[in-house]
């Protein structure tokens, strides 16, 4: 079956394409021109053996701030290695990240990996200090010229020192070193952040030695989506896809907030059902078939590794924001719900701020957000929740939890219907 699956043309060339994660040349980075030229002027700097400045890149995710700062370092690097020039990129995603030791023991370990070393220091059992000055030692011995690209640095909140937390500690450490000779190479820190308001949480000492360059990235609109997957359309064979797919996808990706990453991850999920299903071409139905099957595997994902409290209190929500007429949940009329299913669960029930702390807390998977509001003198101040996925999705999922799918959904929507109408 291996072999006769191999000898099949199938619909994808080349699947990197298709990997959103995959660095592309710059001719097929589209919707970003302002942004790719402001980078490139600030990091070129490097061609000619000099410091750049260091960069802040915020914005919503998969709106290329990753992508940008690879691109550009890649092709400086390239330039810099004919002039003769050591040119490092030391990347680390921060998501995963725990402590400041961690982080910076992983940075020695990128440079060194870049460099073709070994690091010599343990990952654990020793100080942070020790880490810190062998970070130096590999930079210094290997390198003329270094950016540090910290992506998701928000996420590295580590031990909180006099409530500073580590990502700050770290853009002190490195932006410091260069000016205390701990670094004889150039250096420069490039963090990037989906969260718009992180340089608020960053210590004064921080702030007043990293004074980056801030670069904004918005989402991306339907049109800029089109343009972005029709430079990888040749991923696939000529004249496989359909002329509606792309639009579709397209259209898909911009509700949920301008995510790139999901426009070319959900193209190649269509591509791949194509494929499976023997089809000769990829068709709308393939994308409405794959836009399904992203949504629920992503929130399955999620869903299933919370709590129990956190299920109810995502579903009480969830059945809200999918009777309003906006899609939005106010924490007030979720909390009812969650009462009520609590109730008829006879589970734990807790209080309102610890539902709404709950919810605060799944907006780091990106399947919530929130904002505050007050309508009116006579609503009081409340939060207002809106989903990154469609409701019905969510609520989906989590019926798989046998326990939550022995309430009635009927029951649950009445309860809905009358607490919406209490609201207004």
């Amino acid at each position: 079956m291996l072999l006769e699956f191999d000898e099949q043309d199938g619909l994808i060339r080349d699947r990197s394409l298709l990997d959103p994660n995959y660095v592309v040349e710059e001719d097929r980075i589209v919707g970003r021109d302002e942004q790719l030229q402001e980078v490139t002027k600030m990091l070129r700097v490097a061609l000619g053996d000099n410091r750049p400045p260091n960069l802040f890149l915020y914005g919503p995710s998969g709106t290329g701030k990753s992508l940008i700062t690879k691109a550009v370092c890649n092709n400086i690097s390239r330039i810099c290695k004919s002039r003769d020039i050591s040119f490092g990129t030391i990347e680390v995603n921060c998501q995963d990240l725990d402590t400041l030791g961690v982080a910076v023991y992983e940075l020695a370990k990128q440079a060194a990996d870049q460099a073709g070393v070994d690091v010599e220091v343990p990952k654990h059992g020793v100080a942070t200090k020790e880490k810190w000055d062998e970070l130096y030692r590999i930079v210094n011995e290997h390198f003329d010229s270094v950016a540090f690209v910290l992506d998701e640095l928000d996420m590295l909140v580590g031990r909180r020192d006099k409530q500073e937390p580590a990502f700050s500690r770290l853009l002190y450490q490195l932006s410091r070193a260069g000016a205390n000779d701990d670094l004889t190479a150039y250096i420069s820190v490039v963090a990037i952040s989906n969260d718009t308001r992180m340089m608020e949480s960053v210590g004064s000492r921080a702030l007043s030695s990293f004074t980056p360059e801030d670069v904004h990235f918005n989402d991306y609109d339907a049109n800029q989506l089109q343009a972005i997957l029709r430079r990888r359309q040749d991923a696939f064979h000529d004249d496989v896809v359909d002329d509606d797919v792309i639009p579709l996808t397209a259209a898909f990706a911009a509700q949920t907030h301008g995510d790139a990453r999901k426009a070319i991850d959900l193209i190649r999920v269509a591509g791949e059902l194509a494929e499976r299903e023997g089809d000769d071409r990829v068709q709308e139905a393939h994308v409405r078939e794959a836009q399904e099957k992203v949504e629920k595997n992503r929130v399955l994902e999620v869903v299933r590794g919370i709590s129990t409290q956190k299920k109810l209190s995502l579903y009480a929500t969830a059945t809200v924001a999918a009777e309003a007429n906006d899609g939005t949940a106010r924490s007030t009329t979720g909390y009812r719900v969650y009462q009520f299913l609590t109730e008829s669960l006879e589970a734990d029930q807790y209080h309102q701020e610890t539902y709404v702390n709950k919810m605060k807390e799944l907006t780091t998977y990106s399947l919530v957000d929130f904002e505050r509001r007050s309508h009116g003198p006579t609503s009081g101040m409340f939060l207002e929740f809106q989903f990154g996925e469609r409701p019905e999705t969510i609520l989906e999922t989590l019926r798989e939890d046998s326990r939550i799918d022995m309430v009635s959904t009927d029951a649950v929507e009445s309860v809905v219907k009358a607490q919406i109408r209490n609201q207004t």
